[in-house]
């Protein structure tokens, strides 16, 4: 584990070296992929790290396990709440697409579900300018190869460090990087809606895809699920797509 987690350091130390940028900032979540890279960047840049912690109507919890993993690591941070900017934006998008009559309330749970992603996203962008840092994301093999995260949210970052690791490989990293137990042990949720969880939404678990990118066999109910969402969710792993030059 020792060498994995020289191995990030050094990568990102090279990438960073690579962009001419000051250093490397994250958004603490308060889930166990941000802590860790939370630690990484840490060590990678001792003096020259950040973390935001970005609220948007979010758990209370959550923002109290972020605090732990910026005690644990000692990382310099600052808290932005999101959540009057969420609403207006909302508000404003809702009355003007409701004049027209083509407001759609099934689908915009999602719509604001991924708001808040990008609304942290744009965030983020905007304290990395201020201090020439690099954006690190979090995301990691399961939630990369399943697409389960926001297009120009959370996946919206300039470095993914993690996401050769699978969420039970992310989970010995942070044992071992010391992250506070609570984290490690709370139920993964991009913290969308209340009660969110990632598992209830996918309809499956980590464990269950951590098997399949091992190439074990799992339940067929299981493999169907995975491979469909790693199916649809094919636009996310590439850049904006292009027509054929003529």
């Amino acid at each position: 584990m020792e060498e994995k987690v020289n191995h990030l350091v050094s990568w990102l130390q090279l990438k960073v070296k690579e962009a001419n940028a000051n250093g490397a900032i994250v958004g603490i979540s308060g889930g166990i992929d941000s802590a860790v890279v939370t630690h990484l960047i840490k060590r990678a840049f001792p003096n020259d790290s950040f973390g935001l912690i970005m609220p948007c109507k979010s758990n209370p919890r959550d923002q109290e396990d972020a605090l732990k993993v910026v005690e644990s690591s000692e990382i310099d941070y600052r808290i932005i709440d999101l959540s009057e900017t969420h609403t207006v934006l909302m508000d404003q998008i809702k009355k003007q697409i409701a004049e027209a009559g083509t407001w759609n309330d099934e689908r915009a749970k999602l719509g604001e579900a991924n708001t808040k992603a990008r609304l942290r996203m744009t965030t983020l962008y905007a304290v990395a300018n201020n201090y020439g840092y690099i954006v690190v994301g979090t995301d990691n093999a399961a939630e990369w190869h399943t697409g389960y995260f926001t297009k120009y949210g959370d996946g919206g970052v300039d470095l993914v460090p993690l996401v050769h690791l699978t969420k039970g490989e992310v989970r010995e990293m942070a044992k071992y990087l010391g992250v506070p137990d609570d984290v490690i042990n709370k139920a993964p949720s991009a913290g969308l809606w209340e009660g969110q969880t990632d598992e209830n939404e996918m309809g499956t678990t980590y464990d269950m895809i951590d098997a399949y990118l091992r190439g074990e066999t799992i339940p067929e109910k299981d493999r169907q699920i995975i491979e469909k969402m790693h199916a649809m969710s094919e636009h996310k792993r590439h850049l904006a797509a292009a027509p054929p030059k003529f």
